[in-house]
């Protein structure tokens, strides 16, 4: 049923073609009257038809995709996950597991199983949850660079606790880097309009073919209406990171190979007299190579490659889009006030590292 949505499509834009080409030639050089092209359009019927066809592939989604999202639930809170592999694997947000190790996992058929934490990574939001259990439908997990601003999505998981909820929407940007309350920034996430509530966590955001193209992650917040959520903007970790990351736990026990960047050093806010972010005071050097380009504690680095960085949190989304290995230039004030360039090359990232 789904392809029948879709394939309507292209009929109708022939049908209106075929029209348009048996109508008089305008005089060259003349632009033709709106009177001379011929109008279409869909009969009562024809949209009925259509509409229908998209319900179908709605329903069609849920039911496909809605097994292979479960609820974990923690001794205080709930979230979903995504059955990973037939082998007992969840992924979720780590946000969802951190400082967790047991957990209770629900299947969206009512069986309940323990469950165990394998390992995590909070510099992308993921953890992966297993558990004993046979039977177990897998998601299927689609190439996220693929993705087009428009196309239709659904939310499946436990927002609020209300078990194998669905929510709907499209792709409203992609490319977005957001940052959490806990100071995480994610690289390379998707937006989407449609509805992320807590205990949306850790779910699944589908397309119509049935496969997952990313976890929903967190909403965002109005500061201007009190802290609240913003209405049709949430964001998920796409499915490229997810896949990768959740794949290497799986395999590996561990991540290890994460792509992130990281310079290597300990920070914290610079504020100026008058209230301002000034820059990002280094407290500490954790990496060697760090201590080698000359970069020290105490000096405030006030730019990336020419980029500003008066707070954390524009160096941190500065380091989300770099990639290790990348040579970069630091714009430094040090201790004595005197100006400094430093040229160094950056690290991986790891779960609790900069390597």
């Amino acid at each position: 049923m789904r392809r029948m949505a879709w394939a309507a499509l292209p009929a109708l834009l022939l049908a209106t073609a075929a029209l348009v080409s048996c109508s008089p030639a305008a005089p060259h050089g003349k632009a033709p009257k709106v009177s001379d092209i011929p109008s279409h359009k869909l009969s009562p019927a024809d949209l009925s038809q259509s509409l229908l066809a998209l319900q179908q592939a709605y329903v069609d989604l849920y039911k496909e995709l809605s097994p292979a999202v479960v609820q974990i639930e923690t001794s205080s809170d709930l979230g979903s996950g995504i059955i990973f592999n037939t082998q007992g694997d969840i992924v979720t947000n780590n946000h969802v597991a951190d400082g967790f190790k047991k957990f209770e996992v629900t299947l969206a058929d009512g069986r309940e199983f323990p469950g165990t934490l394998v390992s995590n990574f909070p510099p992308d939001d993921l953890a992966v949850i297993h558990i004993n259990a046979t039977g177990l439908h897998a998601a299927t997990f689609a190439n996220s660079s693929q993705l087009q601003v428009g196309d239709i999505v659904m939310a499946i998981g436990n927002p609020l606790g209300f078990q194998s909820s669905a929510t709907e929407g499209i792709i409203s940007a992609l490319g977005r880097t957001v940052s959490e309350p806990n100071g995480v920034t994610l690289p390379d996430v998707i937006q989407t309009s449609a509805a992320i509530n807590p205990g949306n966590s850790g779910g699944a955001l589908v397309d119509l073919s049935g496969q997952v193209v990313g976890i929903p992650t967190l909403a965002a917040v109005d500061t201007q209406l009190g802290g609240s959520e913003a209405s049709g903007i949430g964001f998920a970790i796409s499915s490229n990171v997810v896949a990768n990351i959740a794949g290497q736990i799986a395999k590996y026990g561990k991540v290890e190979t994460s792509g992130r960047a990281c310079i290597g050093v300990e920070v914290e806010q610079v504020t100026g007299s008058n209230g301002q972010d000034d820059g990002v005071l280094v407290t500490s050097v954790t990496r060697s190579a760090v201590t080698a380009s000359g970069l020290k504690a105490q000096d405030v680095i006030t730019a990336v490659d020419g980029q500003a960085t008066p707070a954390v949190q524009d160096l941190t989304d500065d380091l989300a889009n770099l990639s290790p290995g990348k040579s970069i230039t630091l714009s430094v004030t040090q201790p004595s006030g005197s100006k400094a360039t430093i040229k160094l090359t950056l690290g991986q990232l790891t779960a609790s590292a900069c390597d």
